[in-house]
């Protein structure tokens, strides 16, 4: 029997590349997507909302979700882990949801691991590092050593480009919001592998 098992949609790209707003647009036009929420033992910003921004846990709390193997992917980041939930994506995933990742290119490969039957990534892009750093410092939230280390990570991010199912070059928003949703509607004709094997074996009886 076929069951109704969800997908994953993973997206990466460069901070500044337009992710963001791409993700939101499909979450509010895609009746079933969610968004996968990440983990992290960093300490909660004044504005961010628990459950919403980030799941809030203690550096212990996070080393023993490391231990005990309920992760499906994780990072240390300036002294600060970021990860995802595996029990949270799996409930997610048994109630038929689109689980949306906003991931790098190191969470995509892990991701990949444990989903890769049922999963779409798509990279997004900017047509040049020069309208990277452009929009980056249009938003004045970074400091000049943090746009200088984003544009560092964009260089190193963009080889892994290959990797990915798609990619989509923001050059437009309003375009790469259509773009977004015409390979989210791919996501439910890539069949997982082990509903093809049920279908074979069914047609044989």
């Amino acid at each position: 029997m076929m069951d109704n098992r969800g997908r994953v949609l993973v997206f990466s790209g460069p901070s500044g590349s337009g992710k963001s707003s791409i993700i939101n647009y499909l979450l509010s036009e895609i009746d079933n997507a969610i968004f996968s929420v990440s983990t992290t033992s960093r300490p909660k910003r004044e504005n961010e909302i628990e459950g919403i921004d980030y799941n809030f846990v203690s550096k212990e709390e996070f080393e023993k979700l490391i231990q005990e193997g309920k992760l499906l992917e994780y990072e240390e980041n300036h002294g600060n882990y970021y990860g995802t939930r595996k029990d949270l994506v799996e409930e997610a995933l048994q109630f038929g949801k689109l689980v949306i990742f906003d991931v790098d290119t190191r969470g995509r490969k892990n991701l990949h691991k444990h989903f890769s039957d049922i999963m779409i990534s798509v990279f997004i892009t900017t047509p040049s590092k020069e309208i990277l750093e452009d929009r980056l410092r249009k938003r004045g939230t970074e400091t000049e050593e943090e746009i200088q280390r984003r544009l560092i990570n964009a260089v190193k991010e963009m080889k892994h480009l290959p990797e990915y199912d798609y990619f989509i070059v923001n050059e437009n928003l309003e375009s790469a919001k259509k773009q977004a949703m015409q390979i989210a509607k791919l996501v439910d004709l890539k069949p997982a592998k082990e509903l093809t094997t049920d279908l074979i074996e069914f047609w044989s009886i």
